[in-house]
């Protein structure tokens, strides 16, 4: 069986497998609300109270409910319940794995934004029509 060769791209060069595939994005960290709470819990080591993260947020209680859940059954976060002044209160922060794990994601997004802008900035000929042999779907 002979091993198919990848096909050259426009300048003759072979291109790279998976080259935009990023691998290190994790459908756990890449839903809107799930980052903007582990972004909040990076900057707050110690952690933070409940109702703080869901005012940070801008989440409902059911919704910052739902998806700490989701972030603690994957071993990211970690939820305490305790009391303050009489009044339950809940402290969620990240655990070491999570934190490794969230900074680990971020320098993999910076390689996308990375990748993203320098496409934007080199020189692309206008889209136009493709080469011959090609029509609209």
């Amino acid at each position: 069986m002979a091993i198919k060769k990848p096909a050259s791209d426009a300048k003759g060069q072979e291109p790279h497998s998976g080259r935009f595939a990023y691998d290190g994005l994790e459908r756990t960290f890449h839903e809107k609300a799930r980052l903007g709470i582990l972004t909040s819990l990076v900057a707050h080591p110690k952690g933070l109270i409940f109702s703080d993260l869901k005012d940070l947020c801008a989440l409902t209680d059911g919704n910052l409910s739902r998806h700490l859940q989701v972030l603690h059954e994957a071993g990211l976060v970690e939820v305490w319940k305790g009391y303050q002044h009489n009044r339950p209160q809940t402290l969620c922060r990240l655990t070491e794995d999570g934190r490794t794990r969230f900074l680990e994601y971020i320098t993999v997004l910076e390689n996308v934004v990375g990748d993203a802008l320098a496409a934007s900035k080199s020189e692309t000929p206008s889209l136009g029509a493709p080469a011959d042999g090609w029509s609209p779907a």
